[in-house]
Parts: structure tokens; C-alpha cells; sequence
């Protein structure tokens, strides 16, 4: 294991992790509107459902990448497809031109979506 993979193992879930919580908490009224419409009856529930959800899985990702050493390859790869998963909302939130924190401009919203590889490769790279 290279101590730039460690590194970029650790960050990922520190990011997981404050992800989650702001999900959870501060930010969970404002990541609502990036919920699209079809998700809700897709899923069959509610957007505050829906967030409280990806902030958990969030949370359990990013435990899971410090907790399960040598499970990491699976959770890295549970980590991209989740990634890949909400990019959907990246999107709706884009296209509505719908604030939500810290992603108040149509210029940051899309950056977010331009950085949504980069998370998937990251998360593959740092767990294999």
C-alpha cells in the first residue's frame, strides 16, 4: 500500500463522512431540491427521505473504507457506483438552476458535475 493511496483512501472518507452528516443535518432541508421529481416516485417515498438515506449510506461508505481494510476493493467500488448513482440529482439540480449548499451558482453546479468522474476514479484508485 503507497502512502499517496493511503492518503487518498483517508480523504475519501473524510469527505464521505462530512457528506453524510451534512445530509443528516445542516444541509438536509437544502439537498432536498436536488431530488428530482421522478426519484420520489421511483423510490416510492419522500425527498427528505431520500437525502436522510444517502446521507447514511454516505456515512457507512465512509466507515466502511477505514473499518474493512480488506474489504476495500468492494467498498471502493460500492463507493463509485454509489457516485454514479446520485449523479442524476447533479444534474437535475444543474438543469432546474436550483441552489442548494454550497452550490449556489449554475457556474459551481457545474463544476459539481465535471467533478462527479473524478469521484468515481478517485474512489476506484484509492481502494485497489
Amino acid at each position: 500500500m503507497t502512502t499517496a493511496r493511503l492518503l487518498a483512501r483517508l480523504a475519501l472518507a473524510a469527505l464521505l463522512l462530512v457528506a453524510g452528516v451534512s445530509h443528516l443535518t445542516w444541509g438536509r432541508r437544502g439537498y432536498r431540491i436536488v431530488v428530482p421529481d421522478w426519484a420520489t416516485t421511483l423510490l416510492r417515498t419522500d425527498k427528505d427521505a431520500i437525502v436522510v438515506a444517502s446521507g447514511a449510506v454516505e456515512v457507512m461508505l465512509g466507515a466502511a473504507v477505514i473499518a474493512l481494510p480488506r474489504e476495500r476493493r468492494t467498498v471502493g467500488a460500492a463507493i463509485a457506483a454509489f457516485f454514479v448513482a446520485v449523479f442524476p440529482g447533479n444534474v437535475h439540480q444543474w438543469r432546474t438552476h436550483r441552489s442548494a449548499p454550497m452550490l449556489d451558482t449554475d457556474r459551481k453546479r457545474f463544476v459539481r458535475l465535471l467533478l462527479q468522474p473524478v469521484l468515481v476514479v478517485w474512489a476506484l484508485w484509492a481502494t485497489r
